[in-house]
C-alpha cells in the first residue's frame, strides 16, 4: 500500500481526494494540516495526518511518503501576497521536500489558463502564481502529472470528462470529478509527466486517462 499525502486535506476537493483514497485497497491517506484542532476530522476517518504550513518547513512531512498530491490553494477571498505564499511558494517547497525525499509521484492540480495568464486579467495573479508553481514541478525531475480544470462546481460528480493537452474550449468541471481524475493520475503509469485539461464531458475518467496516456 502506497502513503498519498494531500496538501489542502481540508479543502472541497483535498476532502473529497481523502474519501476517494481511504476506500481503495491500494492507497492510505495522509492529511497535510495546518492545525491541531484539525486533527480530530481525519482521527474520525480512521487517516493518518501531519501538522505543517506551507509558509513554513516542510522536509518533515516526507517521512514514509510515496507520492504527493497538491490540492490546495489560497482562495478566492485571499489577496495576491496569500496566493504567492501559497500557490507558487509553498508549492514550490513541497516539490523541492518531495524531491529530497525521492517520492514516486507528484500530482498537481493547477488550473485551465496557466499556459497564458495574460488571457484572463481577472485572475492572472493567481494564474501566473500556478504557472510558477508548475514549470518548478515539470523541471524538477520528479515523475508529474499537472491537472488543469475548468471552473470548478460543487455539483454531483458523473465520473464523466472530456480531456486533452489543450481543449481550446471553456467550461466546468465538478471538484469530485476532479478528485477522481487526481486519485486516477496515481496510477502508474498513468498520465506520467503529462499536464493535461479537463472539463465535464461524455468520456469514462478512467478511459479517458487510459486514452491520454497512450496518446503521451
Amino acid at each position: 500500500m502506497e502513503n498519498i499525502l494531500i496538501a489542502g486535506a481540508t479543502g472541497h476537493t483535498g476532502k473529497r481526494v481523502i474519501e476517494i483514497l481511504n476506500s481503495t485497497e491500494n492507497f492510505s491517506p495522509v492529511a497535510l494540516i495546518r492545525k491541531e484542532e484539525q486533527r480530530q476530522i481525519f482521527e474520525d476517518m480512521g487517516v493518518e495526518s501531519i501538522l505543517a504550513d506551507l509558509e513554513g518547513e516542510l522536509d518533515h512531512t516526507m517521512q514514509g511518503i510515496d507520492k504527493v498530491i497538491f490540492a490546495a490553494g489560497s482562495g478566492s477571498k485571499t489577496g495576491p501576497d496569500k496566493t504567492t505564499a501559497v500557490d507558487k511558494d509553498g508549492a514550490i517547497k513541497l516539490i523541492d521536500a518531495a524531491k529530497k525525499a525521492k517520492v514516486k509521484k507528484f500530482i498537481m492540480l493547477s488550473a485551465m489558463g496557466t499556459d497564458n495568464p495574460g488571457e484572463n486579467k481577472d485572475l492572472e495573479h493567481y494564474l501566473k502564481a500556478k504557472k510558477a508553481a508548475d514549470d518548478h514541478l515539470r523541471e524538477s525531475g520528479i515523475p508529474f502529472t499537472i491537472v488543469q480544470p475548468g471552473a470548478l462546481t460543487d455539483d454531483m460528480g458523473l465520473a464523466k470528462v472530456k480531456i486533452a493537452e489543450k481543449l481550446n474550449e471553456r467550461g466546468e468541471i465538478s471538484r469530485d470529478d476532479v478528485a477522481f481524475l487526481l486519485v486516477m493520475c496515481l496510477a502508474d503509469p498513468l498520465a506520467k509527466n503529462m499536464s493535461f485539461e479537463a472539463l465535464e464531458g461524455e468520456e469514462s475518467i478512467k478511459s479517458a486517462i487510459i486514452s491520454l496516456s497512450r496518446l503521451g
